[in-house]
């Protein structure tokens, strides 16, 4: 996998960002015809409100995934960190040693 490829992580912040401006749209729409009159906009509007529903419940399912994922990962360096802290410790300060020459190089 190339560092340019979305983690599943990204791929569900931008699954959700995406529904999120859906039901923005939807809602938009619902709202621009409110003032609209006649049973084929009433059936087109209820049509509209049951997408919006299922969409928003499709946004707190991938929220949910994306949250539970989150703490996943979370989890699972917090573990490495407590099996292997003397690791843990020497790669942070080889990324700190890295960052400061790179750093003192530019000033």
């Amino acid at each position: 996998m190339t560092n340019d490829s979305p983690t599943l992580v990204q791929t569900q912040e931008r699954l959700v960002s995406a529904i999120r401006s859906e039901i923005a749209d939807a809602e938009e729409t619902l709202s621009a015809t409110a003032d609209q009159a006649g049973e084929k906009m009433a059936r087109l509007r209820s049509r509209i409100e049951n997408r919006l529903r299922e969409a928003k419940f499709r946004l707190i399912d991938a929220e949910e995934a994306l949250l539970a994922r989150t703490r996943e990962a979370a989890h699972a360096a917090d573990h490495y960190v407590h099996e292997s802290p003397w690791t843990a410790i020497g790669v942070a300060a080889g990324v700190g040693v890295v960052v400061g020459l790179l750093l003192g190089r530019r000033l």
